[in-house]
C-alpha cells in the first residue's frame, strides 16, 4: 500500500515538473530577442519611408536659457513642407524674441534640417540597423504614453550631429518608433558640445510621426541652451496605391 501512494505522489511530481517545465519552455519561446524586435523597427521605418510621398506640419520652436524655462528668449513657429523629391522647406508664420538667438539657433536647426533630409542624404538618418547598432536591453516590455515598449540600446555607425547615442523606445506589436534619448554623437559646432535630446512620437494616420523634441546643449557663448520643439496639424500625403 505503502509503495503505491509513494508512487503516485512521485508521478504527480513528475507531472507538475513537466507542466512547469512547458510553461517555462513556452513563456521563452514568446519573449523576442535583439534580431525579431529590430527586424520589426526596420520593417516599421521601411513601411513609413515607402508609404509618405510628403507631408506639411505646423512646427513652433522656443529657446530658453539657463535654468528657465518658463521665459523663452526666442520664438520661431514655421509650417515645414516635407517632398519626397526635394526635402523639407519652411515658412515663418511668426516669431520673437532675440533676433540673435533666432539666427544663430533656429536659423541653423532648420538649415540642419535641409541639409539633413536632401534626397541624397536622408537614408543616412533613419532609424534603421543600417545606421545604428542596436541591442534589446530586456526582454521585458515597459509601458511608455499608454504603450507597451521594448527598449533598445543604440548606437550610431558614425559620428554625426543628428545621430544620437542612447535608448529607442518602440511599440512592442509593430516595431513603430516611440520615443528616442540621448546625446548626439558629435557637436553640432565648435561653440558647444553635444546636446542631450528627447524626441517623442505619435501614430498619425498609421505612421509614426515626431510631436515633441526637446534639446539641451551648452556653450561658452550662450551658457546652457533648451530648444523645445512642438509639432501639430500633419497633414500627410500618401503614394499611390501599386
Amino acid at each position: 500500500m505503502m509503495r503505491i501512494k509513494w508512487y503516485c505522489v512521485a508521478r504527480e511530481v513528475v507531472a507538475v515538473s513537466f507542466l512547469a517545465l512547458l510553461g517555462t519552455a513556452a513563456a521563452a519561446a514568446q519573449q523576442p530577442d535583439s534580431s525579431t524586435v529590430i527586424r520589426a523597427v526596420d520593417a516599421a521605418v521601411m513601411a513609413r519611408i515607402e508609404s509618405i510621398a510628403g507631408y506639411t506640419v505646423t512646427e513652433h520652436y522656443a529657446v530658453y536659457r539657463n535654468n528657465d524655462e518658463t521665459h523663452p528668449v526666442a520664438e520661431m513657429t514655421v509650417k515645414t513642407d516635407y517632398r519626397e523629391e526635394t526635402g523639407k522647406s519652411y515658412t515663418i508664420l511668426s516669431q520673437s524674441g532675440s533676433s540673435i538667438i533666432r539666427s544663430l539657433v533656429l536659423g541653423a536647426i532648420l538649415d540642419a534640417e535641409k541639409r539633413i533630409n536632401l534626397p541624397a542624404n536622408r537614408e543616412g538618418s533613419w532609424l534603421t540597423s543600417a545606421n545604428y547598432a542596436m541591442k534589446l536591453k530586456s526582454s521585458a516590455t515597459e509601458p511608455l504614453d499608454g504603450r507597451e515598449c521594448h527598449a533598445l540600446a543604440i548606437t550610431p555607425q558614425k559620428k554625426a550631429p543628428n545621430m544620437i547615442e542612447g535608448t529607442l523606445w518602440v511599440d512592442a506589436k509593430d516595431g513603430s518608433i516611440v520615443r528616442i534619448e540621448g546625446i548626439s554623437s558629435q557637436s553640432p559646432s565648435v561653440f558647444t558640445g553635444p546636446a542631450h535630446v528627447m524626441r517623442q512620437y505619435a501614430n498619425v494616420n498609421g505612421f509614426a510621426m515626431a510631436t515633441q523634441a526637446r534639446a539641451v546643449s551648452n556653450s561658452f557663448l550662450f551658457g546652457r541652451t533648451t530648444v523645445t520643439i512642438d509639432y501639430r496639424d500633419y497633414q500627410i500625403q500618401l503614394r499611390p496605391a501599386k
